[in-house]
């Protein structure tokens, strides 16, 4: 039996997740946080917990506008990666935090 991971490791040992993934899972947990007050199942400040559930709505929204934003134009191909540009890519963003 094979399970695929929704999970990416690069070589550097970073992480990716799908953006999408990322978002619904932010929005999950605020809302859960919200129910869970609503319903008098936690000692936490509901105003507390308001405003960090908007923050997590918030990064969600960011992280859409972003990959949005990262779309090509309905108009133009999307340009093919070449496997050797994703690894001077990804061998970049390594130099970059070191």
């Amino acid at each position: 039996m094979t399970a695929s991971s929704p999970f990416l490791l690069l070589s550097g040992g970073h992480l990716l997740v799908r953006a999408d993934q990322m978002t619904a899972l932010l929005r999950h947990v605020a809302a859960v946080w919200l129910q869970a007050t609503d319903r008098g199942e936690t000692d936490y400040d509901p105003a507390t917990v308001l405003t960090l559930a908007n923050g997590l709505m918030e990064v969600a929204d960011q992280i859409d506008a972003e990959c949005i934003a990262l779309l090509p134009p309905k108009d133009v191909e999307p340009k093919a990666v070449e496997e050797d540009d994703a690894e001077d890519a990804e061998g970049a963003e390594g130099d970059a935090e070191d």
